[in-house]
C-alpha cells in the first residue's frame, strides 16, 4: 500500500528550506506553487491568513504547509510533485533571490539535484531489475507452456499408436497411419522431415521408388523405412531398404520394425556399417519411449553412436 507522504522526509525538508529562498516574497512563494499546479483551493487559506495579518506566517511556514498538503494527494498529486521538483532542480536565476540568500540557495538546489539523481538511479536500477524479472518470468511461462503442449501432444501420439494394435484386419491403412504417427513424433522434437517420399520416372511419371520418410539428424539425411510385419524383418525386406542407401551418397538409414529382425539381417547390417550408417529400431522401443516421454533426439543419437562407434546396428533401448 502506498504511503500518504510521497516525498521522503529528507527531500521534503530540503524543499521547505529551498523554495522560500528562491522567492523574494510570500506572494512569490504562493505563485511558485500555483504555477506548479497546486489547486487554488489549497492556497486560499494562506492568502486569507496573509490578508488578515501579513506577519502571521512566514515564507518557510507557507512552503511547509503547502508541501505537506501536496504530499497527501497520493497518485493524483504525482504530476504536481514532479513539477515542483522540476522547477527547483532547473532553477538557475539565483540573481533574482535576495543577495544574502543566493549562496545558500545554490547549495540547497545542488543538494536536491544530487538527491533526485541518486533516487532516479535507484529507480532505474529497480526498473531494470523488474524488467529483467518480468522477462525471465515470461520466458519461464513460455517454456512451461511449450513443455505442457509437448506433453499433451506426446500423450495424443501415444494414444494413436496404441490404437493401431487393434487394426489387424486393416494392414494397409494401419501402415499409413503408423507413418503419420511417427512423422508427428518427429515434429514434436523438431526433427526436420520429408514425409512419404516418392521418386517418379521423369518420362512416364510412374512411381519407381517410395520411401516412408526422410529425416535430418545432426545435419545428416536419414531415409526412414517402417515395416509392420507379423514376423521379424528378413533379408528380402532389408535388402530393399539398404539398396536405396547405396544408390545415394551421403545418406544414412533407419529401419523400424514391429517384430524385430532375423539374425541374418542384423549380421548383414553390421557388415554394411563399414560403408553406410544404418541402425535398426523396434516399434516396442518407440512405444516405451512414448510411455516414458524420453527425448527422441537423444534416443536416435544413442543408436546412431552405437552403430558408428561400436558397430552395433541394433542397440535396444527399452528402459
Amino acid at each position: 500500500m502506498m504511503n500518504s507522504f510521497q516525498y521522503p522526509p529528507e527531500l521534503l525538508k530540503l524543499l521547505v528550506d529551498t523554495i522560500p529562498l528562491l522567492c523574494k516574497s510570500k506572494k512569490d512563494v504562493i505563485l511558485f506553487f500555483q504555477g506548479a499546479g497546486v489547486p487554488l483551493s489549497d492556497l486560499a487559506h494562506i492568502e486569507i491568513a496573509l490578508k488578515k495579518d501579513k506577519t502571521s506566517i512566514n515564507k518557510f511556514e507557507i512552503a511547509q504547509n503547502i508541501l505537506i498538503k501536496v504530499n497527501t494527494y497520493r497518485d493524483s498529486g504525482l504530476a504536481i510533485r514532479r513539477e515542483i521538483l522540476k522547477r527547483v532542480i532547473e532553477f538557475e536565476s539565483f540573481e533574482i533571490c535576495w543577495e544574502n540568500d543566493q549562496f545558500r540557495a545554490r547549495g540547497l538546489v545542488a543538494t536536491i539535484r544530487e538527491v533526485v539523481n541518486k533516487k532516479d538511479s535507484f529507480t532505474r536500477m529497480k526498473q531494470e531489475r523488474d524488467s529483467e524479472r518480468a522477462k525471465n518470468l515470461a520466458i519461464r511461462e513460455f517454456e512451461h507452456n511449450l513443455t505442457k503442449k509437448k506433453k499433451e501432444k506426446l500423450e495424443e501420439i501415444n494414444q494413436r499408436l496404441n490404437a493401431l494394435f487393434t487394426m489387424d484386419d486393416k494392414p494397409h491403412e494401419r501402415g499409413k497411419l503408423l507413418e503419420n504417427v511417427l512423422n508427428d513424433l518427429f515434429r514434436v522434437y523438431n526433427i526436420h522431415i520429408h514425409e512419404d517420399f516418392r521418386r517418379k520416372d521423369p518420362e512416364t511419371g510412374i512411381v519407381v521408388e517410395q520411401i516412408d520418410g526422410v529425416i535430418e539428424l545432426n545435419n545428416q539425411l536419414h531415409l526412414v523405412e517402417i515395416k509392420w510385419l507379423k514376423s521379424p524383418v528378413g533379408i528380402p525386406e532389408f535388402t530393399q531398404h539398404i539398396s536405396r542407401l547405396f544408390f545415394r551418397t551421403n545418406v544414412s538409414g533407419i529401419l523400424i520394425a514391429t517384430n524385430g529382425y532375423t539374425d541374418a539381417v542384423i549380421s548383414q547390417c553390421r557388415d554394411a556399417l563399414s560403408q553406410k550408417t544404418l541402425f535398426l529400431c523396434s516399434l516396442q522401443e518407440i512405444v516405451m519411449l512414448l510411455y516414458r516421454q524420453d527425448d527422441l533426439t537423444e534416443f536416435l543419437n544413442k543408436k546412431s553412436r552405437a552403430a558408428i562407434l561400436d558397430k552395433n546396428p541394433y542397440l535396444e533401448i527399452l528402459s
